[in-house]
C-alpha cells in the first residue's frame, strides 16, 4: 500500500512539475506559447496589451530559412531572437517597437533561422545574451 501511495505521489509531482511549454535562455526559464502553424505564426503576439515578464512566444518552422517579422498590430515592444536548427542564436532585433501605421517595417534575420523567440523588450539586454548563445526548448 505504501508503495502505491509513493508511486501516486511521485506521478502527481512529476505532472505538476511540467507547467506547459517553456524555454531556457540566458539562464532564465520562460513559459511560452507555441506558434507552429501558419495561422498562429501570422497572429503571433498581435493585439495584446501586456505580457508577463516570464512569458514569450516560440515560433517553430519546418526548416531553416531567412525569416522576417513585423510588428503590425503588436501593441508591446519586443525582443525578436532568431535561432538556427541547432538552437544557436543567429540574429536579434532588440527593443523592436510596436507599429501603429499601415506600412510597418520588417525585421529580418541576418542568417537563416528555424526558431524565433519573442520576449518583452529589454529582456535580451537584461540577460546579457548574444549571437551564438543557445536556446533550450521544453515542449512538455
Amino acid at each position: 500500500m505504501r508503495l502505491l501511495l509513493c508511486l501516486f505521489m511521485l506521478t502527481t509531482c512529476v505532472a505538476c512539475a511540467s507547467d506547459g511549454p517553456s524555454v531556457e535562455f540566458g539562464g532564465k526559464v520562460f513559459k511560452v506559447e507555441i506558434a507552429d502553424n501558419p495561422e498562429e505564426q501570422a497572429l503571433g503576439l498581435m493585439f495584446r496589451d501586456s505580457m508577463p515578464a516570464d512569458a514569450g512566444m516560440i515560433f517553430i518552422f519546418p526548416n531553416e530559412s531567412p525569416r522576417s517579422f513585423w510588428m503590425k498590430n503588436t501593441r508591446i515592444p519586443l525582443d525578436i531572437m532568431y535561432f538556427d536548427k541547432d538552437l544557436k542564436m543567429v540574429s536579434i532585433s532588440e527593443n523592436t517597437p510596436p507599429c501603429r501605421v499601415s506600412r510597418c517595417p520588417s525585421y529580418p534575420s541576418i542568417k537563416p533561422a528555424m526558431y524565433v523567440l519573442e520576449l518583452n523588450a529589454g529582456t535580451a539586454s537584461e540577460l546579457g545574451v548574444d549571437i551564438g548563445d543557445r536556446l533550450l526548448i521544453d515542449l512538455d
